[in-house]
């Protein structure tokens, strides 16, 4: 558990700075290899490593060890201040809503779109349910064949062991508020 959310800190600070693995390894003088190891939760870093990487992202010590410690049973998150968990190629940006929940389950994301944007070949399936609302924009999602165009305001839920997939075919940015159970390993 402290791997873990020592690793989802480490990984939710560099990005909201807009910083690579590597240009967090050449600040810090940590190893990129030692980074990506502590984003993941494979390894608890030493203090002198945490250290580092804290002085590095203008942190304290205590952000990454009080979190760790405790966790949280209230998580509160203004408007547009979710963690950033997920970017890819400036196409798609997830956010956590519930980012340092003590042992959720579920997890709560709002997903950003960039037109034409999609979730890939082939259909996803995986334990659990999910559950999206479409905030801005619109999607098209296909569950198990079916396709669901869902305009702003419009939700789906659905078991997710049916294999699923959307796409944002619309010319403008879409974003979708996601409840996942249980929650996923980011």
């Amino acid at each position: 558990m402290v791997k873990k959310l020592i690793g989802i800190k480490l990984k939710s600070s560099r990005l909201k700075r807009d910083k690579t693995i590597q240009e967090l390894a050449v600040l810090s003088r940590v190893s990129s290899n030692m980074i990506s190891r502590i984003e993941r939760g494979l390894t608890t870093p030493s203090v002198e490593i945490l250290m580092k990487l804290a002085d590095a992202l203008g942190l304290s010590l205590s952000y990454f060890v009080e979190e760790a410690e405790k966790g949280s049973t209230v998580v509160f998150t203004p408007s547009g201040q979710g963690e950033p968990i997920f970017f890819f190629e400036d196409k798609h940006q997830i956010a956590s809503l519930t980012q340092g929940l003590r042992d959720p389950g579920f997890s709560v994301f709002v997903d950003t779109l960039e037109p034409y944007c999609d979730s890939g070949e082939g259909g996803m399936v995986h334990t659990g349910e999910e559950f999206a609302m479409v905030l801005e924009g619109s999607l098209d999602f296909l569950i198990e064949g079916e396709t669901f165009r869902l305009e702003k305001g419009d939700s789906i839920g659905f078991k997710a062991t049916l294999p699923h997939s959307w796409r944002n075919t619309s010319t403008q940015q879409t974003k979708i508020l996601w409840i996942v159970s249980p929650p996923p390993n980011v």
